[in-house]
């Protein structure tokens, strides 16, 4: 196998494989053209890096030919030195067209190269171009150089904001020495970006039209000071105009030194914690476009993207200082944005435009199909979660419930309290149970039918005992048989799942406790039906325990609790949620076995004033529980967190304040009326 290492000791690190693949009489530390493109300035570089014990190049005019000889054997054959496959292809490349033998196994001996130096060796380490001397003279704007800068709507306060300055003078000197001078003009106007270090001239109607002095660093990045601590978007224009044209119209940008040099992957990704959207937006000519997206797919992990003007890319119409001088605004560069993100996301959005309320034609409103008084307990394409702990009646309540579904119309069942809608239409009543045996559950749906005053089971009720099944089965069969039984029976009514925490490993596990709990909520939705699911949880006080209750309780439209009564003969119907309205204002139901009918009955509502201690409990409860974590709290912060802990809504949650006050369970603090303290529970 070919090795790194092997090639660079045969090659005296690398420096035979540029002499080989580059053309031309260049020396090591000299400037010279590069012979792979029009090249118009020397200012190419073969040097020893120190750091890595190996000769690299630096092309200061095009950044794609940077780096060691492997990189640059690379470029030219087409391949990433990064891609494992692509990196040994080109040690293949190396080893066979310089003839080393290392692959074949018999290594060829090679002259030892012979290379001109310009310079001692010891400043070979250093591609960097050397630092000349330079000296400028700043002049007050003229009126036509404020002028020019206007047109692309770019300010004197901006311009003095950016460090941008206007020169009457310029020296420096040329790579042999010789001084230079510049001088402004009205013909030929003369402008500098400057920075702690350098300068750079920008002289737009002359040639060159770019000239630097001093030390650049590393990485030059203009406006990056400039730059707010967080924003939604950052742009990455191509030169310094841009940038300023862009902030004048309320857009962050930022630009390196050209467009062809490699865009450090380092700073884009500390700037990913500051911005949402790093777009590419680089001139509409040839070299933009390729330079965009060859950039765009460097720096594709940070999610960078590129955006296209609508300009010809000829040189007055290729940028976006030339689309905003000809008189667009920030609002039509705003539409332009929008329609990107509109392709950007367009699946999405395709997608979500289906979910989009329409206020002209309002969804049809959803029926109730289990209500207790004038309180909707089940409603189509909800939730409704029953708990309660061992032998308090929860699948005798739920067969009263199944029973009300497949009764035949106006027939006088019991209901144990509720209200169920007349199935008229024969839908679908599915019953799934978890727990129980096949026959206890061919007895408790025997015993339902009795309820509902049936001989024979109707067609449209199914019940199936998933005990034999895995748990992850057990939620495919579930899915599965809905969709089968919705298209058959034209729609169902109502979906019972008795025992909803044997489909999940464990009660206590977040992640798959939101899962099945999002996964039955979402069937609800599509198959416009309620779900009625039973959990065999002993609830505390107005909360259920573990994350499949909470979730539970969160997404479910009510929530009942089952628990025995003070009378141990009877069992208690409590509301630990409804959607619509204070949980602690829904009657107390109770029901009870009634030996003479063979089924549990209803023996009606508790007392109101049973209903007001209840209620005045279970706040005793959590006033304790929110002042056990702080001893005093504003009116707005306790309404906030009741709503949190009770999952209830403001105005219920203030009445619950107002309901506190009135029974002195909290008082406000007599040094500060701001506070409220718990009183003498």
């Amino acid at each position: 196998m070919l090795r790194k290492e092997e090639i660079l000791s045969r090659t005296n690190n690398g420096l035979l494989v540029f002499k080989h693949y580059l053309p031309g009489d260049w020396r090591i530390g000299r400037h010279f053209l590069n012979p792979f493109y029009q090249d118009k300035k020397a200012s190419c570089n073969i040097y020893f890096d120190r750091h890595s014990g190996m000769y690299k190049m630096k092309d200061f005019g095009n950044d794609n030919y940077s780096g060691d000889c492997f990189f640059f054997v690379g470029q030219l054959k087409g391949l990433d030195c990064n891609r494992a496959a692509d990196f040994v292809e080109i040690l293949e490349i190396i080893d066979r067209d310089l003839g080393l033998g290392q692959a074949s196994g018999t290594p060829v001996s090679l002259p030892p190269a012979t290379v001109r130096r310009a310079v001692p060796d010891k400043t070979e380490e250093t591609p960097e171009k050397s630092v000349k001397p330079y000296q400028f003279r700043e002049q007050k704007f003229p009126l036509a150089e404020l002028e020019y800068w206007r047109q692309y709507g770019i300010t004197p306060e901006l311009l003095e904001r950016y460090k941008v300055c206007s020169l009457r003078e310029y020296n420096s000197e040329t790579a042999e020495g010789k001084p230079y001078t510049y001088t402004s003009s009205v013909a030929e106007p003369m402008y500098g970006y400057k920075g702690k270090q350098y300068i750079k001239l920008y002289r737009p109607l002359s040639t060159p039209r770019f000239l630097y002095g001093g030390s650049f660093g590393e990485n030059y990045c203009f406006g990056l000071e400039q730059l707010p601590a967080k924003g939604d978007t950052l742009f990455i224009t191509g030169g310094e105009k841009d940038v300023l044209s862009l902030t004048a119209h309320g857009f962050n940008a930022i630009c390196f030194n050209s467009e062809t040099v490699t865009i450090p992957p380092t700073l884009v990704y500390r700037l990913t914690f500051r911005f949402k959207h790093i777009i590419l937006l680089f001139d509409m000519d040839k070299t933009g476009k390729e330079s965009s997206r060859k950039q765009e797919k460097l720096l594709e992990e940070f999610g960078v993207k590129r955006l296209l003007l609508p300009l010809s890319g000829t040189k007055e119409e290729k940028d976006i200082s030339d689309y905003f001088k000809a008189g667009n605004t920030r609002e039509d560069f705003l539409k332009l944005f929008i329609e990107f993100l509109d392709n950007l996301y367009s699946d999405t959005l395709i997608m979500l435009k289906s979910c989009e309320i329409d206020f002209n034609n309002p969804p049809a409103k959803a029926q109730e199909i289990i209500s207790a008084g004038d309180v909707p307990l089940g409603t189509q394409g909800n939730l409704f979660g029953i708990t309660g702990g061992e032998g308090t009646g929860k699948s005798n309540y739920v067969a009263a419930i199944v029973a009300g579904c497949i009764c035949p119309v106006g027939a006088d069942v019991d209901t144990l309290g509720i209200q169920i809608t007349a199935n008229g239409r024969h839908k679908a009543v599915l019953l799934y149970d978890t727990e129980q045996s096949e026959v206890q559950l061919f007895k408790n749906v025997s015993n339902l039918l009795a309820r509902a005053k049936q001989p024979d089971k109707p067609d449209e009720l199914k019940a199936f005992c998933l005990t034999g099944m895995s748990r992850k089965e057990r939620l495919n069969a579930i899915v599965q048989s809905m969709d089968k039984f919705y298209y058959q029976y034209g729609g169902i009514q109502l979906v019972v799942i008795d025992g909803i925490a044997d489909l999940v490993k464990s009660a206590n596990d977040e992640a798959e406790s939101v899962a099945v709990i999002d996964e039955l909520y979402r069937l609800a939705g599509i198959y416009n039906t309620c779900i009625l699911c039973v959990l065999h949880f002993v609830p505390n006080g107005l909360k259920l325990r573990g994350h499949l209750g909470s979730e539970l309780q969160r997404k479910a439209a009510t929530i009942l609790s089952i628990e025995k009564d003070d009378e141990p003969t009877q069992s208690v119907v409590k509301a630990l949620k409804v959607r619509d309205g204070s949980p602690l204002d829904v009657p107390l139901m109770l029901f009870a076995w009634d030996k003479k009918a063979g089924m549990h009955v209803y023996k009606g509502e508790k007392p109101r004033e049973e209903k007001e201690k209840r209620k005045e409990r279970e706040l005793v409860g959590v006033a304790r529980d929110i002042f056990g974590r702080q001893t005093h709290i504003t009116y707005i912060d306790l309404c906030e967190q009741l709503q949190q802990v009770l999952d209830v809504k403001e105005r219920t949650a203030k009445s619950y304040i107002r309901f506190m006050r009135e029974r002195e369970i909290i008082i406000k603090d007599p040094v500060n009326q701001s506070y409220f303290m718990i009183g003498l529970i």
